[in-house]
C-alpha cells in the first residue's frame, strides 16, 4: 500500500541519517527524493509543492530539541533526521485531515446517499457501511436505487442477505427518486434507524447522472452524502471528486481499493483539492474490511512507522478480550501447545491480509511487501496433519512421525522438524518472560496474538512467525533463528577463518 510515496520518504530519511544538523543543502537533497515520489504517486502538483514548502520552512525554522522524554519518563536523544520525520508526519496529517468519521442523523435516523462513477464499488461499500452500522448496534436498511446496471439489484440483495440486512427495491417502472422515497417510508415503518441509498453510476460524468442525484437528494434529504472513489484512479479520482463537489454538497469520501494502490495520489490530494475529507477506506473484498479513516494512522504507515492504534482496533474486533487474557497468562507460564499456535494463526488471518497487518506494525512497514501470504497455510497444513497428542505434546515428534506428518501435509520432513524446533524455542522464551522478573504484554491479549510477550526491546519480533518477511523465521517451515543475511555472513566468516588457519599452517611448514 502506497509504496511509491513510502519509498520517497524512506530515501529522504536515509540521506539524513547521521547528519549533525539540518541545513538547506541536506534538506533540499532529502526533499528531492520526496518530491519525485509524490509526483510519481500522481499527487496533485500544487498539493505536492505546498507540502514540500511547508516541510522545508519548518525544518529550517524550528529549533531541534535534542532530548525528550518517552512514555516511561526516560530521557531519549532526538536526532535531526528524526526531527525531520516528525515534521513530515505532522504535515501529512494536516494535509489529509482533520476528519470526523461520525455519521450525522436527521429525522431520527442515519441516512446515507452514495454517489460515484460506475465500477468504483458503490454497491459493496453500501453493504460494508450497513455492516459497520450493525456493529454499532444499529438496524440498517439498504435501498437499491441503481436500476441501470445489470444485476445491481440482485447483487445488493445477495450482500444484504449475507449480513441479515433487508433490501428495498422498486418495481420495473419506478424511478430512483421514487424508490428511495418508498424505501425511506418502509424503514420508518419497520423501525430501522439507518438507511443507505445505493445510487446508479455512469462510465463518465454527465448532466443526467447529476440531475438524478439532485432529485434523490431532494426527495429523501439524506443526512450524509458520501462519494465513492477508486484509489487506483489516482489523479482522476481527485478530478471526479472535484466535479461531484461542484454539483452536489458532499460530506465525505469513501476511498476503495487503497490496499491495491502503490501510488497514493488520491489519498494525499483529495482533501486538499476539494475540501472534502476522506471518511472511510475500503481495504478488502469482505464486508468487514471498512476502516474509519485516520490521517495520523495513514501518515505513520507512509513513513514506515506502522499504525498500532489501527492494529489494536482490528485485533479487538476478532478476539474476545477476556479469553485472550486467560490464554496469554497460561502461555506465559510455558503452557503453550501447537493448538494455541493454530488458534493464533487463525486470529491473524481474521484481521485481514498479512501484508496489511504487517504494514500496521511499528518498524515492519518496510518489510510488509515481502510477506508471503502462503506461509501461514503451510504451517496450518502441517499442524492439521498431526494427531491431537502430537499437537499438545510436540516433543514426542521424532523423524518417523515427522515423515508421516510431511506426507499428510505435502511438505518435507525437514520442514516439520524445523517447525517443531522453532516452536520449542518460542515456548521456552515465552515461559521465561512469564516467570518472575519477566516482561508481560502491555496490551491485553496482544502477546497471545504475536506469539508471546514483549522482549527486552519492546514487542516480540512478529517476523518470528513469517520467514517470508525477511525476519527470524521462528515458526515458518525451513526458517532460521537468525535474521536474513546472518547465515551468509556466518559462512563468509568461517571461510575467512579457514583461510587464515591454512596460511598459518603453511608458514609453520616453511619454518620447519
Amino acid at each position: 500500500m502506497l509504496e511509491t510515496v513510502s519509498n520517497g520518504f524512506k530515501s529522504a530519511t536515509e540521506r539524513l541519517r547521521g547528519v549533525r544538523e539540518l541545513s538547506e543543502s541536506n534538506i533540499d537533497e532529502a526533499l528531492r527524493d520526496v518530491r519525485m515520489s509524490l509526483l510519481e504517486a500522481d499527487v496533485d502538483f500544487q498539493v505536492a509543492k505546498d507540502f514540500l514548502t511547508r516541510v522545508k520552512t519548518r525544518a529550517l525554522g524550528e529549533k531541534i530539541e535534542t532530548r525528550a522524554h518517552d512514555a516511561a519518563g526516560q530521557t531519549v536523544k532526538i536526532t535531526p533526521g528524526q526531527h525531520f520525520v516528525k515534521i513530515c508526519e505532522q504535515e501529512l496529517v494536516q494535509l489529509m485531515g482533520p476528519v470526523d468519521t461520525s455519521l450525522a442523523r436527521a429525522r431520527g435516523s442515519t441516512s446515507i446517499m452514495l454517489a460515484g462513477l460506475q465500477g468504483v464499488g458503490k454497491t459493496t461499500v453500501a453493504a460494508k457501511l450497513a455492516r459497520h452500522l450493525q456493529k454499532q448496534g444499529r438496524k440498517p436498511m439498504l435501498v437499491a436505487a441503481d436500476i441501470y446496471r445489470p444485476a445491481a439489484v440482485e447483487q445488493l440483495k445477495t450482500l444484504g442477505a449475507s449480513i441479515d440486512v433487508p433490501v428495498h427495491f422498486g418495481a420495473e417502472d419506478e424511478k430512483p427518486p421514487e424508490i428511495c422515497a418508498a424505501g425511506w417510508q418502509r424503514a420508518r415503518s419497520e423501525g430501522r434507524d439507518a438507511i443507505i441509498y445505493d445510487t446508479a453510476g455512469r462510465l463518465a460524468l454527465d448532466d443526467e447522472l447529476m440531475r438524478e442525484l439532485e432529485d434523490i437528494k431532494a426527495s429523501v434529504e439524506p443526512a450524509n452524502t458520501l462519494l465513492v472513489c477508486d484509489a487506483l484512479m489516482g489523479r482522476d479520482a481527485v478530478n471526479v471528486a472535484q466535479a461531484f463537489a461542484e454539483r452536489i454538497p458532499l460530506d465525505g469520501v469513501v476511498l476503495t481499493k487503497l490496499d491495491g494502490d502503490a501510488r497514493g495520489g488520491a489519498a494525499l490530494s483529495v482533501k486538499a483539492v476539494t475540501g472534502v475529507p476522506i471518511k472511510f477506506l475500503g481495504t478488502g473484498e469482505t464486508l468487514d474490511r471498512l476502516e474509519e479513516f485516520r490521517p495520523e494512522g495513514l501518515a505513520s504507515r507512509i513513513l514506515g512507522m506502522g499504525d498500532i492504534v489501527g492494529l489494536v482496533k482490528d485485533f479487538e474486533e476478532v478476539v474476545d478480550e477476556r479469553q485472550a487474557e486467560e490464554d496469554a497468562e497460561r502461555i506465559l507460564r510455558g503452557q503453550f501447545t501447537l493448538e494455541d499456535l493454530l488458534a493464533q494463526l487463525r486470529t491473524i488471518q481474521k484481521m485481514g491480509p498479512l501484508r496489511e497487518v504487517f504494514s500496521k506494525m511499528p518498524m515492519f512497514g518496510a518489510v510488509a511487501d515481502q510477506v508471503d501470504e502462503g506461509e501461514l497455510g503451510k504451517v496450518e497444513s502441517m499442524i492439521h496433519s498431526m494427531t491431537r497428542k502430537e499437537r499438545s505434546a510436540p516433543d514426542i515428534i521424532n523423524k518417523s512421525r515427522a515423515q508421516r506428518i510431511a506426507k499428510g501435509s505435502g511438505r518435507r520432513a525437514k520442514e516439520v522438524l524445523n517447525l517443531i524446533e522453532r516452536f520449542k524455542q518460542m515456548r521456552e522464551m515465552m515461559g521465561s518472560l512469564g516467570a518472575p522478573g519477566g516482561m508481560l504484554s502491555k496490551l491485553p491479549g496482544m502477546g497471545n496474538m504475536l506469539g508471546g510477550a514483549p522482549g527486552p526491546g519492546g514487542a516480540m519480533d512478529p517476523r518470528a512467525l513469517l520467514a517470508g518477511a525477511g525476519g527470524q523465521g521462528m515458526m515458518m517451515p525451513g526458517g532460521s533463528a537468525r535474521p536474513r543475511g546472518a547465515r551468509t555472513d556466518s559462512r563468509r566468516k568461517n571461510k575467512r577463518q579457514q583461510a587464515r588457519r591454512s596460511r598459518q599452517k603453511g608458514r609453520k611448514k616453511k619454518k620447519r
